[in-house]
């Protein structure tokens, strides 16, 4: 649905900001808020010529949507960023961080070059998006961060990355409470095994196929699920659920 201007409709003139949004379930958020009417920011880190895809897919569409570089962690190119959604759609009522990072080995083997990298990303990214989202989202709006259910899990080999995302869920459950009075939700989502390059990459088809079969549904999740959750959780029919982690995971305890 192509969206209106805030003279012609300014109850369904809605803006929101993805970061990670080139790519993954970040691609797809871009793609479920944009139909669902939203103007989209997408933030990306690396990758300009797939952000360039995701918003020419919104617009060919009849969307509105642009691209801004951001690295997540970087104070300054985190203001601009909000700054780039202000000057273009005069505000912001969602923001989802989906940008982060993934790295695998056991603790005693991990290089603490890839820890200290990981939490960059992870932690200081999400505290750095999370404090420019608490100045900028609007009444009535919401902000979705992203953690993992190997929070509760605790695979092997996810030490690093697990504690990573605990610090993100940790942050997610005080901005909830820090904002109140805000009418501004604060909500992480958490998927379980979901098919994204991301999770795909370096595993070979047997572990592929029993992480899909932990699920009582028997499948790995696509990036589509957990799109709808944050679409639930962006929309006014999830402005209840606050300061919550909802693991999209198909039924993994």
């Amino acid at each position: 649905m192509p969206l209106q201007s805030p003279e012609e409709n300014p109850d369904r003139f809605r803006v929101a900001l993805v970061t990670g949004g080139s790519r993954g379930i970040g691609r797809q958020v871009v793609s479920r808020l944009a139909t669902d009417g939203y103007a989209v920011v997408v933030g990306y880190a690396g990758r300009q010529d797939l952000a360039g895809a995701a918003v020419e897919e919104v617009v060919s569409g009849g969307g509105h949507a642009v691209a801004v570089r951001a690295d997540v962690a970087d104070e300054q190119a985190v203001a601009a960023l909000f700054a780039r959604a202000e000057v273009e759609y005069g505000g912001l009522d969602v923001v989802v961080h989906a940008a982060g990072q993934m790295r695998l080995a056991p603790i005693a083997d991990l290089d603490l070059a890839e820890l200290d990298a990981l939490h960059r990303t992870n932690i200081r990214g999400t505290f750095v998006v999370a404090r420019q989202a608490a100045r900028a989202v609007r009444p009535g709006g919401a902000i979705v961060t992203f953690s993992t259910s190997q929070v509760g899990l605790a695979f092997p080999g996810y030490g690093a990355y697990i504690a990573s995302k605990g610090a993100v869920e940790a942050v997610t459950m005080v901005l909830a409470r820090e904002l109140r009075g805000r009418d501004v939700t604060v909500n992480a989502v958490a998927p379980g095994a979901t098919a994204t390059d991301l999770f795909l990459d370096g595993k070979d088809e047997e572990t592929v196929a029993r992480l899909a079969a932990m699920a009582p549904l028997e499948r790995l999740g696509t990036p589509t699920d957990i799109a709808d959750v944050v679409a639930f959780l962006a929309s006014p029919a999830g402005h209840w659920v606050n300061g919550q982690v909802l693991r999209a995971n198909g039924g993994v305890i």
